[in-house]
């Protein structure tokens, strides 16, 4: 019996460590299957400069193979040869330090970028030696149509927020919406949408609505256009008061009127004092002359007397 409760023991103790090792949190998306290099679809871009440098925008929808290519009619100088190279977002691309050759008059520089994420994207800078310079920004269709001001809502009404690609930008497969939570982004799913959010999205648009906002709700909301290469982002901020904030400037317009209904008060107040003080001071005086004028008439009234007899 004791041997059978060894055993039991020990495969209960088995079970619990086993259990450690089980991962209870709940799994995300699978990702998609990525596309071998050799695969993927080629693209051709190509600048020629005549100056010193150059800007040219590049957007990509998919994963793509993308040749860059430079050429450069160069300057007076007219060298046989020039050092050319590549770089990332400003950093030296390994092995691509080499020597060009002045061929035809102008410096040919090319090299073949595997772009199959979102940071495979950025800027790619071509430059011949300290002399002239290429750049290629690449990056997904960008929403041109961004709002500067705010909207403004009640507590307790709903708010509507819209984000829109350009007709000429390709369409987003979807749209997706976020919140922003300190320094990062909360996204608003689906399961959330059921209580008092709705996300409504028609091709080259999208819609967020809040409905029984409350002061929590205030702050910055992200949209983001889905492509196949990256997500586009935009902004839009939202500011929830309430019924009493319009009356803010009411109320400190009529306690400015009061204040300075005082101040008058006041000052009305403290020049009447004055001038009741300065009439009962001419009063006074009125009063002494006269008294001092009475106390004379007896003294001439003896001398007329006098004179009489």
């Amino acid at each position: 019996m004791s041997a059978s409760w060894k055993q039991l023991s020990l495969q209960i103790l088995l079970l619990l460590v086993s259990c450690r090792h089980i991962n209870t949190k709940t799994p995300g998306p699978t990702p998609p299957p990525l596309i071998p290099i050799d695969q993927l679809p080629t693209d051709v871009r190509s600048v020629t400069l005549k100056g010193e440098s150059h800007t040219e925008k590049v957007e990509l929808l998919n994963p793509v193979n993308l040749t860059l290519e430079c050429t450069w009619t160069g300057n007076q100088d007219k060298l046989a040869n020039i050092t050319g190279l590549w770089r990332k977002d400003g950093e030296e691309v390994k092995n691509s330090n080499q020597t060009v050759p002045m061929e035809n008059d102008q410096y040919n520089l090319k090299r073949v970028f595997s772009i199959v994420n979102e940071e495979d994207l950025g800027n790619y800078t071509c430059e011949f030696g300290s002399k002239a310079k290429i750049d290629f920004v690449l990056a997904a269709p960008q929403i041109g149509n961004v709002r500067d001001k705010p909207i403004v809502s009640y507590v307790g009404d709903f708010a509507v927020m819209t984000c829109k690609m350009e007709e000429t930008k390709p369409e987003p497969s979807t749209w997706y919406w976020y919140k922003a939570n300190g320094t990062d982004m909360e996204q608003i799913i689906a399961a959330e949408e059921t209580l008092r959010y709705e996300i409504k999205n028609e091709g080259r648009n999208t819609k967020l609505v809040v409905s029984s906002l409350v002061e929590t709700d205030r702050g910055l909301y992200f949209c983001g256009a889905v492509y196949a290469i990256s997500t586009s982002m935009s902004h839009v901020e939202l500011k929830v008061i309430s019924f009493l904030e319009p009356l803010k400037p009411f109320v400190a317009i009529v306690i400015a009127v009061i204040v300075l209904v005082a101040i008058i008060l006041l000052y009305e107040k403290s020049q009447s004092k004055k001038n009741s003080t300065a009439a009962e001071n001419g009063t006074t005086d009125q009063t002494n002359t006269q008294t001092q004028g009475e106390s004379n008439a007896p003294g001439e009234s003896s001398s007329m007397r006098q004179r009489k007899v």
